[in-house]
């Protein structure tokens, strides 16, 4: 079962031909696929049409009655489908707005299945790039990329903003139990969640790697949602909090996940390799 995570926030525009674009990959690669739309307090019709289109494909409603942010919308549609999910199953998540084009998917499912945990779709591998994003916003994100691949740097990972990204359900499922509610602790600050998630899947040893990406910007349907000093904000106090383990918390973390790197790579399971 593959599971397909939409966070949505006023995406009335973008829903329904994202959806069948979703619907033609998945037949195509012959998969069994449910998606989980996180309505977060849209105040258009998103939650009307993402009822209407469950009656067509197999879409999964949950509902924000005020809007909570990303980091919560994230989390929320995460623990649904952990709960759901068996261990082989795959994760991905997806923005709503149809700039992430669901034809990556296969490509995502078979580095999963390779071994990875996590894939991420990247602008800054070879044959990848972003189409329509002005010259400030890549300026930005190419820092931000930047400091977080100095800070926390990962072999082989050059994207570290990009939501799109697909999941083994067993490393979701270990980083709730690990973490628990901190494993999107930051979720005021903008869209600091898709960095911390990998932060935290940095230091459980997760097996990540990339594949090349092109965001379609230009197909955005909807205003963006980025405040640039709230994020910019997060990603500093994100280093901070996560630059050591802190407190008898960061310890009990520090133990389950030495114990994890034993139950899932053995003794020699080292980070981001992928076992033969």
């Amino acid at each position: 079962m593959i599971y397909i995570l939409l966070p949505a926030y006023n995406e009335e525009d973008a829903l329904r031909p994202l959806a069948a674009k979703i619907d033609g990959t998945m037949r195509e690669l012959g998969s069994q696929y449910q998606i989980v739309v996180v309505n977060d307090g849209s105040r258009d019709r998103t939650g009307e049409i993402a009822l209407e289109l469950s009656t067509s494909y197999p879409i999964h409603v949950i509902t924000h009655r005020y809007n909570r942010g990303l980091g919560e919308t994230i989390r929320d549609g995460l623990e649904y489908i952990a709960d759901e999910a068996t261990p082989d199953d795959i994760i991905v998540r997806m923005d709503c707005d149809d700039t992430h084009d669901p034809k990556y998917i296969p490509q995502m499912v078979e580095r999963l299945r390779a071994g990875f945990e996590v894939v991420i779709t990247s602008r800054y591998q070879p044959g990848g790039g972003q189409i329509g994003v002005n010259w400030y916003r890549r300026l930005i994100s190419r820092c931000a990329n930047l400091l977080f691949k100095t800070a926390f740097p990962l072999k082989g990972v050059w994207e570290y903003s990009c939501g799109y990204r697909g999941y083994r359900a067993a490393v979701i499922q270990d980083a709730l139990a690990i973490f628990g509610n901190k494993f999107i602790d930051l979720k005021g600050l903008g869209f600091t969640g898709t960095l911390e998630k990998l932060i935290k899947f940095r230091m459980m040893g997760a097996r990540v790697t990339e594949i090349p990406f092109v965001l379609r910007y230009d197909q955005k349907l909807s205003l963006s949602k980025v405040v640039t000093s709230i994020t910019t904000l997060g990603c500093f106090i994100l280093i901070i909090k996560h630059s050591r383990y802190w407190s008898v918390e960061g310890k009990r973390w520090k133990e389950e996940i030495e114990a994890r790197k034993v139950r899932v790579y053995g003794l020699g399971g080292a980070l981001n390799e992928v076992a033969p």
